[in-house]
């Protein structure tokens, strides 16, 4: 998916109706980070960025003549905040839709502060890229758990519980479009290189857990997967085949930092490795490739202690 900062798109992948894709330069980076957007009766966004570029979402429903006051539905597949930090803006221009949450995080983004505390923590000096979000009123936040189906018309988010990557992620099948919005339980898909990379942030990761979510999502059979980083994937025929590559991608991974632990013996000289050799530097910059490699590779040592 061809993007810059701003675009949107429509997701034509598979055979996608209603549905757009917006790259909201997330930190300060394209090709990293988006929203989307489904013009039903019902409107709806799905996921809602850092909250920096909240205003590019806005624009977004203005080309698709889509009135703040008719958005419906605001829906975040978790709340780590490049998902859910835009969700209060969103609410206070967008004053009929509701916000859906994983339940287990509603308290959280009602008051976020023990949100920003964890964040700033798992992303050190990323930090420089978010915006302290903006609280919402409880009676805004409808708490969402698996099963429950968010109805915006001719298509319906089936929610399904997805706790690897973080315990209160979910991600929504649409039926209509054959698609999963996948949140990060299928892991980073980068469309310029064709490549899927790991995501295993602190504090939840939990490598067991992301191989049942990837074997949930296989069994759901999408044609289409629509990943926050980054955009629309067409798999057609081969969801299984694309999504146990991200099960392998992810074992070796973590396989790779406790063998790298053991060779160095020093969390700190783990994480200085994998900072100076990502692969990614290419396709994101050296300083946003080099910032995920050192979060993904706490997340796994943190992993490491919590099973010895």
């Amino acid at each position: 998916m061809d993007s810059a900062i701003g675009d949107v798109q429509e997701v034509t992948a598979g055979e996608c109706t209603d549905c757009y894709f917006v790259d909201t330069g997330m930190y300060e980076t394209s090709g990293y980070g988006g929203v989307y957007i489904v013009d039903d009766d019902n409107p709806a966004v799905v996921e809602t960025g850092l909250g920096t570029n909240h205003d590019l979402i806005l624009e977004a429903l203005e080309e698709l003549e889509i009135a703040r006051e008719d958005l419906a539905a605001i829906v975040v597949t978790h709340i780590h905040l490049d998902h859910a930090g835009g969700a209060g803006f969103l609410a206070e221009a967008c004053p009929n839709a509701d916000v859906y949450v994983p339940a287990p995080g509603t308290s959280l983004l009602a008051d976020p502060s023990k949100l920003v505390a964890g964040t700033k923590a798992a992303v050190g000096d990323q930090w420089q890229y978010y915006v302290d979000p903006r609280p919402i009123d409880e009676d805004r936040i409808v708490s969402v758990e698996d099963g429950d189906v968010i109805d915006l018309g001719t298509h319906e988010l089936r929610a399904h519980h997805a706790p690897g990557h973080a315990f209160h992620q979910l991600v929504y099948e649409d039926p209509a479009n054959d698609a999963v919005f996948a949140g990060d339980a299928a892991g980073i898909w980068a469309p310029g290189p064709e490549t899927i990379t790991e995501t295993s942030p602190p504090s939840d990761f939990d490598l067991e857990e992301c191989l049942a979510d990837v074997e949930m999502l296989q069994e759901l059979d999408p044609d289409v997967l629509l990943y926050t980083h980054f955009g629309a994937r067409d798999v057609g025929d081969d969801a299984e085949a694309a999504l146990e590559e991200y099960a392998t991608v992810l074992t070796e991974w973590v396989a790779e930092v406790e063998s790298k632990r053991e060779e160095l013996g020093d969390d700190e000289a783990v994480i200085e490795h994998f900072a100076a050799s990502s692969e990614m530097a290419g396709t994101w910059g050296e300083e946003k490739a080099s910032a995920e490699a050192v979060m993904n590779a706490r997340g796994v040592l943190g992993y490491l202690d919590a099973n010895e």
